[in-house]
């Protein structure tokens, strides 16, 4: 019965978008692997990174001008890294941070299937690229996990006692307790992030909607709290459309900048008595489709080079406005967690890209 559900939970826990937004070219001339919906920018690099399972995943990295700390996000589970491409270009530019996404095995144009244990497998080999291949520090990085990114997130963190910190945006708390509101953890659940968050001993920043018990119990849970982000009105993929979203986030990053912490006596950051509004729903989480974004672009004025694929977020010290996405969402239909590339008509002519943030679990509690 075990074997039976967690087979369940995982085959619930992976919608690897079919077909994958995205296509690897190389470029004739300098060899290197290049989007084909995206122009090569000098400051990002496309990647093939071996995984120690066997598998070859895609990532995409991201620098930013004499940048301090780098961010390494694990997307959610309906996302490849083709949707996320702006997002995480937008990030590295307002949050001033360099930026390492990957796509999980199956996902994407990774090879193998998603699994929990391929995930942590996947995670290790983007965290390894970043000390190897870009000399990152353990102690300069920001581990992000987004939803079932949480999950190989808070499995790579509580085994780097120097970390910078952690950012847990809409987690869950097992991959069980999304299905069934169950008080104990059983050995064939994934994703134990109830159990394992215990074992972060860096600040760790929870972002959630208001009513949902995942993310409020998560955090209460952590060694080392930060101010957590509640967001009212807020549904499980559209967060960063809300102003305070990146306002949060770019005070997170002030915070943890101090060098002096000393690990010897740790305490939270921030004590917060904020929490979650007081109702409580019987359901474990609220996963609901993402919205569309009907707002128009605008230029970022002060790295012109990254202007084709920022979002916007308005730069002021009291007010931050709301992200515009740009991009619509695209209908999603998946048959089967294994990735089947479908051949494309035409590169030229773009297709409708749905926002990057999509996140879909919404599936499990219908």
């Amino acid at each position: 019965m075990g074997g039976v559900t967690s087979s369940m939970a995982a085959k619930l826990a992976f919608f690897p978008p079919n077909p994958p937004f995205y296509k690897l070219i190389t470029e004739k001339s300098s060899g290197l692997l290049l989007f084909d919906r995206f122009p090569h920018r000098e400051n990002v690099d496309v990647l093939k990174l071996p995984t120690r399972r066997g598998n070859k995943i895609v990532a995409v990295y991201v620098r930013y001008p004499m940048a301090t700390r780098t961010v390494l996000y694990s997307h959610g589970n309906a996302a490849d890294i083709g949707q996320m491409y702006e997002l995480f270009i937008d990030l590295s530019i307002h949050l001033k941070v360099n930026l390492m996404g990957y796509d999980y095995s199956g996902y994407g144009q990774s090879s193998g299937k998603p699994s929990e244990h391929n995930t942590y497998a996947d995670i290790e080999a983007a965290y390894k690229c970043l000390e190897e291949s870009y000399n990152t520090k353990q102690e300069d990085i920001i581990l992000y996990g987004q939803s079932v990114g949480s999950g190989p997130t808070v499995n790579l963190a509580a085994r780097l006692p120097r970390l910078r910190a952690v950012v847990l945006h809409s987690p869950i708390l097992s991959g069980l307790r999304v299905m069934y509101p169950v008080k104990h953890t059983y050995w064939f659940d994934i994703y134990k992030n109830i159990d394992k968050i215990r074992s972060v001993n860096c600040p760790v920043l929870v972002i959630h909607v208001v009513d949902c018990s995942h993310g409020k119990q998560l955090w209460e849970l952590c060694q080392e709290k930060y101010e957590p982000l509640w967001i009212k009105g807020g549904k499980h993929c559209n967060l960063e459309l809300f102003p305070e979203y990146i306002k949060h986030l770019k005070k997170f990053l002030l915070v943890i900048e101090n060098p002096q912490r000393n690990n010897s006596s740790r305490k939270s950051v921030v004590q917060s008595t904020t929490s979650p509004h007081s109702g409580r729903r019987n359901s474990t989480d609220c996963f609901e489709a993402p919205r569309k974004s009907t707002t128009k672009k605008e230029p970022l004025d002060f790295i012109n080079e990254l202007e084709p694929f920022a979002l916007k977020f308005e730069m002021n010290d009291d007010k931050v406005g709301k992200p515009r996405i740009p991009y619509e969402h695209m209908e999603r239909s998946r048959r089967s967690v294994e990735y089947i590339e479908k051949p494309r008509s035409s590169t030229d002519v773009k297709p409708e890209w749905p926002r990057m943030s999509v996140d879909c679990i919404d599936r499990i509690q219908n």
